[in-house]
C-alpha cells in the first residue's frame, strides 16, 4: 500500500515562518516580563521614598514641637529680648500680667514658628491708647515725637497714613460721617497692626536672628529651613525623638533644646618652648640606649661653649669691679699703700692728659684778655 502524498510525517521540518513566530512570542513574553519587573521595582522604590518622607517629617515635626515648648516655657523672655527688648522689658513687669505664646504657622510643611503676646484683663474690657488718635498735629508733643522717632521713621508714618486714607476714604474719626463709615473704620482698626495705630495683635514669625546660635533650637529650625542638620542635632536626635516616660525626662529634653551652650576653650601649647621646658616634659615611649647616649653627647657638645662664654664674662666682671684698697694708720690716718687695678690707672692716665690739655688752653686763653 503506498501513503498519500498529502499526509505527513510526524518527524517532518517546520517552516521558517512558524519558527519566527515561536521566537516572537519569546521575545514578547521576556519584554513583558522585564517591563513588570520595572514596574513593581518603580513601585517599591516610590513606597519607600514615601515611607522615608513621611519618617523624616515626623523627626521634623517632633523636633519642632520641642522648640516651641522650649521657647514658650524656658526661653520666651530671652527670645523676646531680641525681637523687641521694649516689649520684653513690659513682659517681665509683674503688674502687666503679659503671656507669650508660641505656635507654629504656614500653609505648606515644614510650618514656621510665630509668637504672640497676651494680655490678661480678668474679665475686664480693654483700652487702647494710639499716638495717631491722642497727638494733635498743633501740639508740642507731635513735635517731640519727631525727635524721638527721627525723620526717616515719622516720615514712613506719615505716608502709611496717607496710603490708608486713599485706599479706605475712613482712616480717622475725623472722617466718620454715617453709620457705615462708622462700621468701616471699625473693622478698619480692628484688621490693622499696633504698630499703625489699630488693635490687631497678630501673629508675629519668630526668624532665625532672633535666637541664639548657641542653643539647640537654632539648629532645629536651621534644619527645618534648609534641611542641613548639624552635628549637634545629630548627636542629640535619638534622646529627643524618643518618646518621654516621665515628666523629669520631658524637662530634661527641653533643656537640652533650650540650653545655652559656651564654646569650649581649649589650652593650646606655644609652638616655641625653651630648652628647660623641652628638658622638663616627659617622652613617652622608650628609647634605645644609643639614642640616649647621643642626646648626652649633643647635650655635652651644646653646653661646653655656653660654660666657657658664662666663664669669662665672670671673668671680666671680677675685673671691673675690682676697687682700691687704702691702709691708714690707726694713729696718724697716713696713707700707706694703696693697690689700683690696670682699669683704673688707664683712666687715670687719660684724665691726666685731658686736665693738662684744659690747663694750656685756659692759660693761653687767660693771656689774650
Amino acid at each position: 500500500m503506498k501513503k498519500s502524498s498529502n499526509t505527513t510525517g510526524t518527524g517532518a521540518p517546520k517552516s521558517d515562518s512558524q519558527l519566527s513566530e515561536k521566537i516572537h512570542k519569546t521575545h514578547s513574553a521576556r519584554a513583558t516580563k522585564i517591563k513588570a519587573r520595572k514596574v513593581n521595582r518603580d513601585i517599591s522604590a516610590t513606597k519607600i521614598q514615601k515611607a522615608w518622607f513621611i519618617y523624616v517629617d515626623k523627626t521634623l515635626f517632633k523636633l519642632l514641637k520641642h522648640a516651641v515648648c522650649a521657647a514658650e516655657y524656658c526661653v520666651a523672655h530671652e527670645l523676646l529680648k531680641k525681637v523687641s527688648p521694649i516689649e520684653a522689658a513690659l513682659v517681665k513687669d509683674p503688674s502687666m500680667k503679659c503671656k507669650v505664646r508660641f505656635r507654629f504657622g504656614g500653609d505648606t510643611f515644614p510650618p514656621f514658628i510665630v509668637f504672640k503676646i497676651f494680655f490678661k484683663n480678668d474679665g475686664h474690657g480693654h483700652k487702647y491708647f494710639s499716638g495717631k488718635g491722642l497727638l494733635k498735629p498743633s501740639s508740642k508733643a507731635v513735635a517731640d515725637a519727631y525727635k524721638i522717632m527721627g525723620e526717616r521713621k515719622f516720615y514712613q508714618q506719615i505716608m502709611e497714613d496717607e496710603h490708608i486714607f486713599q485706599k479706605f476714604k475712613v482712616a480717622d474719626r475725623m472722617d466718620v460721617v454715617t453709620v457705615q463709615d462708622y462700621m468701616q473704620y471699625c473693622s478698619l482698626m480692628d484688621e490693622t497692626p499696633a504698630s499703625s495705630g489699630g488693635k490687631n495683635n497678630r501673629w508675629r514669625r519668630l526668624n532665625l536672628r532672633s535666637i541664639p546660635r548657641t542653643m539647640m533650637m537654632y539648629d532645629i529650625v536651621e534644619y527645618a529651613e534648609s534641611g542641613v542638620i548639624s552635628d549637634r542635632l545629630q548627636k542629640e536626635m535619638k534622646y529627643l525623638l524618643q518618646t518621654p516616660q516621665t515628666e523629669e525626662m520631658r524637662q530634661h529634653q527641653l533643656e537640652l533644646v533650650s540650653k545655652v551652650r559656651y564654646p569650649s576653650i581649649t589650652t593650646v601649647r606655644p609652638f616655641y618652648q625653651t630648652w628647660e621646658q623641652q628638658s622638663k616634659t616627659k617622652h613617652l615611649g622608650r628609647r634605645s640606649k644609643q639614642a640616649q647616649k647621643k642626646v648626652e653627647k649633643m647635650k655635652k657638645a651644646y653646653m661646653a661653649p655656653k660654660e666657657k662664654k658664662a666663664s669669662c664674662t665672670e671673668a671680666q666682671t671680677d675685673r671691673s669691679q675690682t676697687k682700691e684698697k687704702v691702709i691708714f694708720c690707726s694713729s696718724s690716718f697716713n696713707i700707706l699703700t694703696v693697690e689700683k687695678s690696670q682699669t683704673d690707672t688707664t683712666l687715670e692716665k687719660e684724665e691726666k692728659e685731658l686736665f693738662a690739655w684744659y690747663q694750656d688752653l685756659y692759660v693761653k686763653h687767660s693771656s689774650l684778655f
